[in-house]
């Protein structure tokens, strides 16, 4: 499974090809707290079954991130969170944790597409 970044106006490029799948409540609550670092090619994935407006800290999280609402495959947030104290909020039904730096060129309108996924 790869994270493929697909630019409105520009050529795509993968962006993750090692994903996670925060997939239970125990998954999504742990996220990446008290890991001590995350490859660069990595993703952690949080997948909702509808859009609503969902949270992200980064309490106990040691290290940067980029952080990407996503709705209907359509970028609604990408924001750079700061390790212990970072916080945001937006508009999702999947969100991506990546690490910090990857999705410098990711922009909302752009689409996050998860190839590769058996059906």
């Amino acid at each position: 499974m790869r994270l493929v970044h697909d630019p409105i106006d520009a050529e795509g490029a993968v962006l993750a090809t090692e994903i996670d799948v925060a997939d239970s409540i125990p998954s999504q609550i742990r996220g990446l707290t008290f890991r001590r670092s995350i490859p660069d090619d990595y993703a952690l994935l949080f997948e909702f079954g509808a859009a609503r407006t969902r949270d992200i800290h980064m309490l106990f999280v040691r290290f940067p991130l980029d952080v990407v609402w996503v709705v209907d495959d359509v970028v609604e947030r990408v924001e750079r969170l700061r390790p212990w104290r970072g916080f945001a909020r937006a508009t999702a039904d999947r969100i991506v944790e990546l690490s910090a730096g990857a999705a410098a060129d990711v922009t909302a309108g752009d689409r996050l597409v998860l190839d590769g996924i058996d059906a």
